[in-house]
C-alpha cells in the first residue's frame, strides 16, 4: 500500500503552529489541487479542522516530498515544521484514518463532529478527482468502522463536542451560567452547539453574530423551547437575539462570555477592543473562549486587566476529565480498530496477488484455446453437443489445474511472501504474459485486428462456434488494481 499521510494535530503541535497551517473551507479545493500536482502523488485529500491539518496521499512510487510541499505552500521553513509533523505509511495510515474518523484521536474523545468533517473533505477531494481507486476503499471502510465503533461501544453515549467542553470551561469559571449574557461569534455548527449548551445551563441572554446576518437569524430561530438540565423549558425565559456584524463590538461590551469560532484568517477581537469593553463595563470581568483556528482573539487581550482569554488548547485540561470517564469505551473501540486494520491490510495485500492470478488464468486459457484450434481438424466430425462437451471438459481441466497455484498466490500475497510469489511467477512465466497483456492494451487497434484474424481462422477451421469462449461460460471481472491486465476469461470466483 503506497499510502502516505503527514500532518499536525493538537497533540503534536501548539496552536501557534497549527493556525499557520489551517486551510479555510474556501481555499480547501485549491489546496487539494496543489497537493495533487506534487510529483508521485496520484490521489490525495486534506483534512483541516481546529485540531488537525493532515495530508493523505496515495503515491506511485511512494517518494513524494510532502514536507517540502507544505513548506512551499504555506511559506514556512522546514525547521519550523519538522519537530511538530508526524508521518505514517501503509498500514499505519489505515490505523490513523480509522482512529480519526472514529473520534479516538480527537481532543474530545467520542465527539461526533469529526466524522462529518472527514466526509466533507472526502466529498470535496472526490469531486475534483483526488480520491479514486486507492483512497476511496480506504475512506469508505473508515466510515463503516466509525459507525461500528459508535454502535458497538458507548464512546458517544453522551453528547460531547469542543463546543460543549467550552461551555464546561465557562461553568468552571463562573460556577453557574444562570443570568449570564453570552455573545456567540460565528453561526456555524460549533456556534449552534455552543448556543444550545449555554441555554441548557441557564444563560439568560445569548447574542448571535455572524458576518452574514441571515445566518445569525437562521441560527437564533432554532432555539425556541430549549430545555434545561432539569427538564424545564427555557425557551420562554432565555433571549436569543441575532445581531448584525456592524453592531458586534457594541453588544460585545455587554457580554460576560464571548465564544468565538469563525473561519476568519485574521483576529476579530484585539487589545484596543478589549480596553474599550472594559471602560464600558466599569471593570467587570469578561471571558473570551476562542475555539477558532486560526484564532479569532488576539492573545494580547490577555494583558488587559479584567479580561481573560482561553483558546482551544486550554480546553485540553477539561477534555482530560471527559476522557477519564470514557476509558473503557475507548479501549473497546481500540480493539475494534485493531481488528479492522488487520482485516483491511490483509485485503489490500491479497489484492497485490491479483495481477499474478489474472496472468495465470489468461496464460492457461491461451494454452487451452490454442490446443482447441490445433485439434480442430480432428474434431470436425463431432456434433454440436459433443463439441460442447469437449469445451466444458477442457475448461474444467484448466479450472482444476489453476486452483492450487491461485490459492498459493493468495496466501503468499496475504502473508507478504515475495519469494513464493516470485517462484510461481517464474514457473508459469507470468511476467512475460503480463507484459504481453500490457502491450496489448497500449496497442489496442493492432490487438483488435489480430483478434479478428484469429477469430476468422478459428471459425474457418471449426464447424461450430462452441470451440470459442462463450459469454455464458466466462465472466468479465472489473479490474481491482490499476496494474491488473484486462481479460475476458477471468472468473470472479478466483478473485481473493
Amino acid at each position: 500500500m503506497n499510502l502516505v499521510l503527514i500532518g499536525v494535530n493538537h497533540k503534536s503541535a501548539p496552536l501557534q503552529v497549527r493556525e499557520r497551517l489551517a486551510i479555510p473551507a474556501a481555499r480547501l479545493q485549491e489546496a487539494t489541487l496543489s497537493l495533487l500536482s506534487v510529483p508521485c502523488v496520484r490521489e490525495g485529500m486534506i483534512l483541516s479542522t481546529c485540531n488537525r491539518v493532515e495530508f493523505l496521499t496515495y503515491q506511485e512510487p511512494a517518494q513524494a516530498d510532502l514536507l517540502e510541499f507544505i513548506q512551499n505552500y504555506f511559506a514556512i521553513e522546514k525547521d519550523a515544521l519538522h519537530p511538530y509533523m508526524y508521518e505514517y505509511r501503509a498500514s499505519e495510515v489505515v490505523r490513523h484514518v480509522f482512529r480519526v474518523a472514529s473520534s479516538l484521536d480527537s481532543l474530545v474523545v467520542g465527539e461526533p463532529q469529526i466524522l462529518g468533517q472527514v466526509k466533507e473533505s472526502y466529498t470535496l477531494a472526490r469531486s475534483i478527482g483526488g480520491v479514486n481507486n486507492n483512497l476511496d476503499p480506504l475512506m469508505q471502510r473508515a466510515f463503516t468502522v466509525a459507525r461500528k465503533v459508535r454502535h458497538q461501544t458507548s464512546i458517544g453515549i453522551s453528547s460531547v463536542s469542543i463546543a460543549s467542553v467550552a461551555v464546561d470551561l465557562a461553568r468552571k469559571i463562573f460556577g453557574s451560567l444562570q443570568g449570564k449574557t453570552v455573545l456567540l461569534m460565528g453561526a456555524g455548527k460549533m456556534g449552534e452547539l455552543a448556543a444550545r449548551s449555554m441555554m441548557q445551563h441557564g444563560a439568560s441572554t445569548i447574542y448571535v453574530c455572524n458576518r452574514t446576518y441571515e445566518r445569525a437569524v437562521e441560527l437564533a430561530g432554532k432555539f425556541p423551547g430549549v430545555r434545561s438540565e432539569s427538564g424545564s423549558a427555557t425557551g420562554q425565559s432565555a433571549i436569543v437575539q441575532p445581531i448584525s456584524y456592524d453592531l458586534l463590538h457594541q453588544y460585545a461590551a455587554t457580554a460576560d462570555i464571548i465564544v468565538s469560532c469563525t473561519g476568519a484568517e485574521q483576529p476579530i477581537f484585539n487589545r484596543k477592543h478589549a480596553e474599550q469593553y472594559m471602560q464600558r463595563r466599569k471593570q467587570r470581568p469578561m471571558f473570551f473562549i476562542d475555539i477558532a483556528v486560526p484564532r479569532d482573539v488576539d492573545p494580547e487581550i490577555n494583558s488587559v486587566e479584567g479580561v481573560f482569554v482561553y483558546n482551544i488548547d486550554d480546553l485540553q485540561a477539561v477534555a482530560v476529565s471527559n476522557l477519564s470517564s470514557r476509558t473503557k469505551e475507548a479501549k473497546d473501540a481500540e480493539a475494534i480498530i485493531r481488528a479492522e486494520v488487520e482485516r483491511y491490510s490483509q485485503r489490500m495485500q491479497s489484492l497485490n496477488g491479483v495481477p499474478s492470478i489474472v496472468a495465470l488464468q489468461q496464460s492457461l486459457e491461451d494454452v487451452r484455446q490454442n490446443e482447441m484450434r490445433r485439434m480442430a481438424p480432428r474434431l470436425a466430425n463431432l456434433s454440436s453437443e459433443q463439441l460442447q462437451a469437449v469445451e466444458q471438459m477442457t475448461r474444467s481441466l484448466v479450472h482444476k489445474l489453476q486452483h492450487a497455484p491461485i490459492q498459493a498466490i493468495k496466501r503468499a500475497a496475504q502473508e507478504g511472501d515475495r519469494e513464493t510469489l516470485a517462484v510461481i511467477q517464474t514457473v508459469f512465466d507470468l511476467d512475460r504474459h503480463a507484459k504481453q497483456a500490457e502491450n496489448a492494451e497500449t496497442t489496442e487497434a493492432a490487438g483488435n485486428a489480430e483478434q479478428q484474424a484469429a477469430d476468422a481462422i478459428a471459425h474457418s477451421e471449426l464447424q461450430d462456434a462452441a470451440f470459442l469462449p462463450t459469454p455464458d461460460a466466462t465472466a468479465v471481472a472489473t479490474p481491482v488494481s490499476a496494474t491488473a491486465p484486462k481479460t475476458s476469461s477471468l472468473k470472479e470466483d478466483c478473485l481473493p
